[in-house]
């Protein structure tokens, strides 16, 4: 297939795109390579990307509709995979307007792209951060989460909203992962096991919060990129058990689908530096 991947020079969307393409798929990987952090770990994925003579590489911004407009022009897609986002829960303290341009209007155009090119399948990532200030345990996709307590998770549960909005609309098979705090190779330099294997390295102190005794469900790269592997040739379809009398949020009567990606099996911040310092 031609698949797009948007945010490949990103740590999900590189390891996805990287997939596909030993998996013998042609892939068009997009990037606005965002300073977020270090670009020179951007360009560095991207180079390994570059190895495949079937990967091609289009940097442009998600919000910029006429390159958006000139790629879906050029490409017919068979699938459409959204990982591109302004990323980090702490940052959209400081700069929320960078979350609305990226995830709320980024994510517009690509579903106004794929609406009219009638994708077959758009898959995109959300976050376990929609659930904010829920406390029910296990997190679940059939209850609500209508609380978040972050502007990352305010735009991801957007996402989630917009998505459906436009598979009732149109018809688009839309599927929504969120994900679980994500770690593994060519990882974030911002995410937790990062930082601490730096302050650890350089002998310097690291920063624990509630006594180091929140848990967090950490997912090992390569099982959420199976799972995103599977799950795009998985294309919704409506649900005929859907009923408004008791909704299920992670289904609809449209083309509609939202899943969890963890492991289930939530780690003391405490016990995941110990194994840092063994290490």
């Amino acid at each position: 297939m031609r698949i797009l991947v948007t945010g490949a020079a990103g740590f999900i969307g590189f390891h996805v795109a990287r997939r596909l393409l030993t998996d013998g798929n042609e892939v068009v990987g997009l990037d606005s390579m965002n300073p977020y952090y270090d670009v020179r770990l951007k360009e560095a994925r991207l180079a390994l990307l570059q190895q495949f003579r079937s990967f091609e590489f289009v940097r442009a911004t998600l919000a910029d509709p006429e390159a958006m407009n000139q790629l879906f022009d050029r490409c017919e897609f068979d699938r459409v995979l959204h990982f591109a986002a302004q990323a980090g829960v702490r940052y959209s303290l400081e700069r929320p307007d960078a979350y609305i341009a990226s995830n709320i209007l980024g994510f517009l155009q690509v579903l106004e792209e794929c609406r009219y090119r009638k994708i077959p399948h758009v898959v995109y990532a959300s976050s376990s951060s929609v659930y904010g200030a829920s406390t029910q345990m296990p997190f679940s996709v059939r209850r609500g989460a209508d609380h978040p307590l972050s502007m990352y998770g305010v735009t991801k549960r957007a996402n989630e909203l917009m998505a459906h909005s436009y598979s009732y609309l149109f018809g688009l098979p839309t599927t929504g992962l969120r994900l679980f705090t994500v770690y593994g190779p060519w990882g974030r330099p911002d995410m937790v096991l990062f930082k601490f294997t730096k302050a650890i390295l350089s002998g310097q102190p690291i920063d624990v919060f509630n006594n180091g005794r929140m848990k967090r469900d950490f997912t090992y790269v390569d099982d959420v990129i199976e799972s995103v592997v599977r799950i795009m040739n998985v294309v919704p379809s409506s649900d005929p058990q859907w009923s408004s009398d008791s909704p299920d949020p992670s289904s609809s009567l449209a083309p509609y689908r939202l899943y969890n990606v963890g492991n289930q099996e939530p780690v003391e911040l405490l016990e995941v530096i110990s194994l840092l310092e063994g290490a």
